[in-house]
């Protein structure tokens, strides 16, 4: 039996309990992940007494609760101590019969019967950095290789969301809208504050000219932003910051380099061999969305 849970309802031991103890475990399901994401507009679909669970994040527009995976959170799906399609077909019924949706995306390990659209991730699995570092492409080899002046003149540093938040705004490429930045720019912030991401600049000659920003966990390094001055191009700074993440966490934790769609992002992630993991994702149109609200028979718990 599938319920449906506003936040306030949610156990968030049991929450835990079950996503920690899932097969599908994903940092970005976690509850600090979608409370400073969404904001805490998601809710919680469950199976029987939280043998299964199911974030649902969403946006309120003209009244409605609209689903919407929160920006820089890339899959949430289904999480259970086993994958079990029959469970996860029940779940996406729920989903479809009673929400209006924009976009959701599942994560990679689950599977259904019903034809699902699918979305590229890459990732790195635990090993050895020297094994790793072997199977890089030539080319991604070659760039790490910098040249001795770049060498004596530069250095990798961590540093806080301060120290370089004008290079990030001034450097951010992917966001239509300068709202759409304020919003990234939030989001990065309050992460900062609460000590979950870790935030790397590449200094030439005491000037940044690259910054990454990843979310580390116990299990899992994500990479949420690249900002380059692309005047620098060529120095191959963000190949070395991420080789650098890497190297520093990849015996432990894995690396999921959040993305793959794009096709010049998609190029540059493959020079490290990571592992294509598609993930399946449902989404509707504007169009769509209206005219299921037309005929909607249902009526949105707000």
């Amino acid at each position: 039996m599938i319920r449906r849970l506003q936040y306030h309802e949610i156990d968030f031991e049991k929450y835990s309990n079950c996503l920690e103890n899932s097969v599908q475990r994903k940092y970005s399901a976690t509850k600090l992940f979608l409370d400073i994401t969404s904001d805490k507009h998601w809710e919680l679909l469950i199976y029987n007494d939280y043998e299964a669970v199911m974030p649902v994040p969403f946006v309120q527009k003209m009244g409605k609760k609209i689903v919407h995976n929160p920006m820089l959170c890339q899959q949430l799906g289904i999480f259970s101590k086993q994958d079990h399609i029959e469970i996860n077909e029940a779940f996406l019924k729920y989903l479809t019969q009673n929400y209006l949706i924009r976009i959701y995306n599942f994560n990679e390990f689950n599977q259904f019967k019903t034809s699902l659209t699918t979305k590229k991730n890459f990732l790195i699995i635990p090993k050895d950095y020297k094994t790793v570092f072997s199977q890089y492409s030539p080319k991604r080899k070659r760039k790490l290789r910098l040249d001795d002046e770049v060498v004596k003149n530069s250095e990798i540093r961590k540093v806080n969301f301060i120290e370089v938040e004008n290079f990030i705004r001034e450097n951010f490429l992917g966001a239509s809208k300068e709202a759409d930045v304020a919003s990234f720019m939030n989001i990065f912030k309050k992460m900062d504050i609460n000590g979950c991401i870790e935030i790397s600049a590449f200094f030439l000659k005491e000037k940044v000219i690259n910054v990454i920003i990843t979310y580390i966990d116990d299990c899992t390094v994500a990479l949420l932003g690249t900002f380059n001055n692309k005047d620098f191009v060529k120095v191959s700074g963000a190949s070395t910051l991420i080789d650098h993440s890497i190297q520093e966490n990849i015996s432990q934790r894995i690396f999921d380099f959040e993305g793959g769609e794009i096709p010049n992002v998609e190029e540059f992630f493959r020079g490290f061999r990571p592992e294509l993991r598609p993930y399946p994702s449902i989404s509707y149109s504007k169009k769509d969305l209206i005219k299921k609200m037309l005929s909607l028979k249902f009526i949105m718990k707000s």
